[in-house]
């Protein structure tokens, strides 16, 4: 079923101004006036989508989520899960955060609340957990499940909070190369 091209313009009308809004004060201090003014949108077009300012943000949080969980699965697919015949034309991610760069400013902004990244952060932390076989860790040697997630979650956040401080100016292509390289440092068997 399609959706009315009226309620997109009007979802993204909605995420466009909540975007600029939150660079400049948290979500919490955003009325639903001062939303549906930026948006150009009346306060009753407004509530027949949603009840306060919190839902706009977390529909297109599951929106990014979405496309990020698809996005991070791609190279799992594409090998079959065989992760170790992937390619750097495989890896998504990147292509990810360039589609929603304005989302991902504000996240890894440093003068944005911690929130914002906690909940990329349990997010991503998710998918990796979905990820990752049990039985391939519990050959090796007293690794906690956990503390290892929260590693690899944070390795690639920090790929991204570096691309984030270099204003995006690295290409895709290249960002993709430098991440297969890195997991090839502790994976001989990762192809380069």
């Amino acid at each position: 079923m399609k959706k009315d091209l009226r309620i997109i313009k009007t979802q993204e009308s909605l995420r466009h101004a909540l975007l600029s809004l939150l660079k400049s004060k948290p979500l919490e201090a955003i009325t639903v006036a001062e939303l549906c003014r930026a948006a150009n949108i009346n306060r009753g077009t407004f509530y027949l989508h949603y009840k306060n300012v919190h839902e706009v943000f977390k529909h297109y949080f599951e929106v990014i989520v979405e496309d990020l969980r698809e996005s991070y699965k791609e190279p799992y697919y594409k090998t079959n899960f065989h992760i170790e015949n992937i390619e750097a034309n495989m890896i998504k991610i990147f292509h990810h955060v360039k589609k929603y760069q304005g989302f991902y400013q504000i996240i890894f902004d440093e003068r944005i609340p911690m929130m914002y990244f906690y909940l990329l952060f349990d997010t991503v932390r998710l998918f990796m957990k979905e990820s990752i076989v049990e039985q391939d860790l519990e050959a090796e040697q007293d690794i906690n499940l956990d503390y290892f997630i929260s590693y690899q979650t944070n390795a690639i956040l920090g790929m991204l909070i570096e691309w984030h401080r270099q204003g995006y100016h690295t290409t895709i292509q290249e960002l993709n190369q430098q991440l297969l390289t890195i997991l090839s440092i502790n994976s001989p068997s990762l192809k380069v």
